[in-house]
């Protein structure tokens, strides 16, 4: 989403009694306290003896992890060399790794053996680095010869809960060599403090079918949902909790959005502000296990040209679906909506949506739609989308041209009455070109055709949803929802807890696709407080929401581009391209993008996140 200066805005609600769901009761209620599982010994590291070939380590060439003659290993057969070159010539090897949090102890070791036909005694000319996320546990060189394998052992107990990147970075200069040979690394846990929950995140594998009916002019819908999940998690799951996201935009005594007949479970009480419905399930599931819950559904949508709202004969129909939240290590995520921002976080998801509705009324919708009438004056819309974080729609008479990127993918766009023939077609055209822009940077679009919906009077700019987005006639705003296909839809996030991790990512990406470099723009960086941080929560935004799109935006965009500028373009490049990869339909956080942001140069970037407040 893009923020514009704004009065507060306020949605009116329309009375549900048209709808013929009944609102549940509405009480109090908190989210369940995660159940807390003892430390379980564990060694993270996988393949540390490098007898499994080379995965899932990284290195720099596939001569670093092997077997062939001049070294030995220290147990097996295989072993990772760095360097013996005898010129200049750098080597890395790195693995991620996640140190389970609730164990007194975490303890790295390495098995390194030196060589060297060096023969100073006083200077380091070869060198070996060993980390642990952005942290420098050791630094060996030239100096530490030996005949033999020596054992390292480091504490690393302050990364657990964390997932980071153990590295290892080998430098020789211009002349003799110095090899440094790796073997049996390890990261053991153990110990028991105050046993954590599981933080695998959970209901996982959503799939949702949902089957709607509207009014005459699309601001009231009817039907049914119905949601199937599996628990990932090891920790017994009992209850789930759906986000009825929309009820922010009404009261709990005429909510938007209404839920009732729930079957697979007890519907219990309604809480934050009417936005999260706890479910409890018929029985409890074990980790593997699938679970269905349905329920009727009723949506009416209020008046305003919001992103959940109606503009005249036009409706935008945006995080109206109820959606699984979130259970992690942290527990269920129930955080509050944002009108400053987002709110929403949500796993990869199935949706099969059908949407019942006059053919007077267009139907532009997430993943890919077939018409079939329906009865007497009305058209049956079925879209269907994979791997997707949420699904929206609008309705109404729009206009609507349509086109094919260079790169294949179908856009369509749909302008509400008062937007013009040539300021949409100017749409479609940066439509085009903005979504083969970011294909070619972070990889292909994978949700077939792509939906932009038109209309002047949003007053937040522009909102993304996955193959479906809202905007004003913009090019950059334009350019920046597109990006959000991938930096929210496809690499997902913690919108409220992280809002960076898409924003400021989606703004860099908007910048690179309009050939903008970001030169010198650090230098207009004025901290309000020593408390502002680019990665700072939705909480503290909106307590300082006139600061909120300056740092997350602007500072967020201007701090990775000073780090492409540090790190260089083609590691920059590669860098987000295989972060993008490795995160496809998963979750990002700002700790595994610094890790990997690491693992990607020779430079220690612990001065760099200081100075651009990235923490975590």
């Amino acid at each position: 989403m893009r923020p514009t200066p704004r009065n507060a805005f306020a949605a009116s609600a329309c009375a549900v009694a048209a709808l013929a769901a009944v609102s549940l009761p509405v009480t109090p209620a908190a989210a369940a306290a995660p159940v807390a599982a003892a430390c379980t010994p564990a060694q993270v590291v996988t393949n540390g003896g490098f007898e499994s070939g080379t995965s899932p380590w990284t290195q720099s060439s596939t001569s670093v992890i092997t077997n062939r003659a001049g070294q030995t290993a220290h147990g097996g057969t295989s072993f990772a060399w760095l360097n013996g070159v005898g010129s200049t010539h750098t080597d890395t090897l790195s693995q991620s790794v996640t140190i389970p949090s609730g164990c007194s102890s975490a303890t790295l070791t390495f098995w390194l053996h030196i060589d060297t036909a060096e023969t100073t005694s006083s200077t380091a000319y070869d060198k070996l680095t060993a980390k642990i996320g952005s942290t420098t546990l050791a630094t060996y060189s030239n100096l530490n010869k030996a005949a033999g394998y020596v054992q390292k052992s480091f504490d690393v107990s302050s990364f657990a809960g964390q997932t980071v990147n153990v590295a290892f970075t080998g430098t020789e200069d211009s002349s003799l060599q110095t090899s440094f040979v790796l073997d049996d690394i390890a990261l053991n846990t153990s110990g028991d403090t105050t046993p954590p929950a599981d933080s695998t995140r959970t209901p996982a594998a959503p799939s949702y079918t949902v089957s709607l009916s509207s009014n005459t002019d699309g601001t009231a819908w009817t039907g049914h949902e119905s949601a199937a999940f599996t628990n990932a998690s090891s920790t017994a799951l009992s209850e789930v909790y759906l986000r009825l996201w929309d009820n922010y935009h009404g009261t709990c005594s005429a909510m938007p959005i209404t839920v009732s007949n729930v079957t697979g479970g007890t519907a219990g009480a309604l809480s934050v502000g009417c936005t999260a419905l706890k479910v409890t399930l018929a029985t409890p599931l074990a980790q593997g296990q699938t679970a269905t819950i349905g329920f009727d559904l009723g949506i009416t949508v209020p008046s305003g040209a919001d992103r959940f709202g109606y503009d005249g004969a036009f409706s935008f129909i945006g995080n109206a679906l109820p959606v699984l939240a979130v259970k992690d290590g942290a527990g269920w995520h129930l955080d509050p909506y944002t009108n400053n921002g987002e709110s929403f976080y949500s796993l990869a998801a199935d949706f099969k949506v059908t949407l019942d509705h006059p053919t007077s009324l267009l139907v532009p919708a997430t993943g890919a739609s077939v018409d079939t009438p329906g009865s007497s004056g009305r058209t049956v819309t079925t879209a269907t989308a994979s791997k997707v974080r949420d699904f929206a729609w609008a309705a109404g008479p729009f206009t609507k041209i349509s086109g094919t990127s260079a790169a294949g993918t179908p856009v369509n766009v749909y302008s509400v009455s008062g937007i013009s023939s040539s300021d949409a077609q100017s749409m479609l055209t940066t439509a085009k070109t903005a979504v083969d822009a970011h294909a070619a940077r972070f990889g292909a679009y994978p949700y077939g055709e792509l939906d932009a919906v038109i209309d002047n009077n949003f007053w937040f700019g522009g909102m993304e949803y996955p193959g479906f987005v809202l905007d004003l006639v913009s090019t950059t705003a334009l350019t920046h929802e597109i990006g959000h296909q991938w930096w929210y839809g496809i690499v997902g996030d913690d919108e409220y807890t992280s809002p960076w991790l898409d924003e400021a990512f989606t703004d860099y990406a908007t910048d690179l696709a309009l050939n903008k470099t970001g030169t010198n723009c650090w230098n207009s960086v004025s901290w309000a407080s020593t408390a502002e941080k680019i990665t700072n929560s939705m909480a503290y935004w909106d307590a300082h929401s006139s600061r909120y799109s300056t740092v997350v935006y602007g500072y967020g965009k201007c701090a990775l581009h000073d780090l492409r500028r540090l790190i260089g373009d083609t590691a920059m490049t590669k860098l987000l391209k295989d972060y993008a990869t490795s995160h496809w339909y998963g979750v990002s956080t700002t700790a595994e993008f610094k890790a990997a942001a690491q693992a990607a140069t020779t430079t220690d970037l612990t001065s760099f996140w200081t100075t651009h407040r990235i923490d975590g």
